[in-house]
């Protein structure tokens, strides 16, 4: 091992998930040399929607990061207005404010409270690794214990590793610009949803700076759908968006039960395919993996750690996600979900938890559907 740079672990992708696996395994044991890998050069923009939901923050704000230096230059959003496939509106207020913080600057701060915290990070993009007796070799220049894989939806350590990507048909593809010119209220998220090319939608995320990050994406059925469709699919469901530049990227969704590593390689965020299959949502999956796979990976045995503390804090949710994925491939369960949040703040705080959070189907939520349906059978279908 003479040749090789020794870590106890080394964190591929310095994003959200790997930023807070490094912070997590510090935490546990701040003597631990920890190495963060990235072949980007920070502070660099990530195509995102840029929403942090507060359940983010809360694990960030347990690692000891100042969330409001991480939330600096942006403004709480307080409103969610949602638009069902068939036109049905809800519009309440958060039970606690979301955030939009731009990736150039969340991803920035992160990797900066990393670094503070102790860990190394070095520009080098990860090739090859190789699992030896006592640990795991990357590259043949670098020897870590425990290696997590947080690099994103193209994951090379997922590949490398034999975890299994996304299934067919559980990938969606997504673009998004950033506007100066919003014609949309500032302190308010859009969900504008369409039966077309069902499930899609667009969205509005304004960063309370003065500029939002408007967006669409939809599920990639059988071939990859142009951007000159996605930019029309935009511009038909907000027909008051400027012209905007816009960047796309892909979103391997969760399944029930993800794959999340192999022996001494753990996966988070992305790489597992830790996206919210109804929402897109990915950040808060990121930090909490991220959290759950730093406190496993300087353990006796990583991935049973890793695996059990996520099933345990993770594991309905991703389940009760995952059917209602399958549930909703007609839109008329989101139109009357839709319906019953508009009716029923309760509703609408539970579809919130399981859209943004770690929520599941709640009996009443069941119950306020099926009122909503009994008093206004005509509602979802204006």
């Amino acid at each position: 091992m003479a040749t090789h740079d020794s870590w106890d672990l080394v964190v591929v992708g310095a994003g959200p998930a790997g930023s807070t696996a490094a912070l997590a395994a510090l935490r546990a044991n701040p003597a631990a040399r920890v190495l963060m890998l990235d072949s980007a050069r920070f502070p660099r923009d990530k195509v995102c929607g840029d929403g942090v939901a507060p359940h983010a923050l809360d694990v960030l704000d347990g690692l000891g990061v100042d969330v409001g230096e991480l939330t600096a230059g942006t403004a709480p959003v307080l409103d969610l207005r949602l638009t069902s496939p068939r036109g049905v509106t809800a519009q309440r207020r958060f039970a606690r404010p979301a955030s939009v913080v731009p990736r150039a600057l969340l991803d920035a701060r992160l990797v900066l409270a990393a670094r503070a915290a102790g860990a190394q990070l070095r520009r080098h993009r990860v090739r090859s690794l190789t699992q030896v007796s006592d640990g795991v070799d990357i590259d043949g220049e670098f020897h870590a214990r425990t290696v997590i894989g947080a690099d994103g939806a193209e994951s090379v350590v997922r590949r490398q590793c034999g975890a299994h990507g996304a299934k067919p048909g559980t990938t969606a593809i997504a673009l998004r610009g950033y506007t100066s010119a919003a014609p949309w209220p500032a302190a308010q998220q859009q969900l504008v949803m369409t039966t077309a090319h069902w499930p899609a939608y667009a969205w509005v995320f304004p960063v309370g700076d003065g500029t939002a990050n408007v967006g669409y994406g939809e599920l990639i059925r059988t071939g990859t759908p142009t951007r000159a469709h996605l930019t029309e699919r935009l511009h038909a469901l907000l027909p008051d968006c400027p012209p905007l530049t816009l960047r796309g990227h892909r979103l391997p969704l969760s399944p029930g039960r993800p794959d999340v590593g192999h022996g001494r390689v753990l996966l988070a965020g992305d790489a597992a395919s830790l996206i919210n299959p109804l929402t897109g949502e990915g950040i808060y999956y990121a930090v909490l993996s991220g959290l759950l796979a730093g406190q496993a990976a300087l353990t006796p045995d990583p991935g049973g750690h890793y695996r059990r503390a996520l099933r345990n804090r993770l594991g309905r949710h991703l389940r009760h996600t995952d059917t209602l994925a399958r549930l909703t491939s007609k839109p008329k369960l989101v139109d009357l979900a839709t319906a019953a949040a508009r009716d029923h703040q309760r509703a609408f705080d539970d579809l919130v938890e399981i859209g943004l959070g770690a929520g599941g189907i709640r009996l009443a939520l069941v119950m306020a559907m099926l009122t909503t349906l009994a008093h206004h059978p005509r509602a979802i279908h204006p």
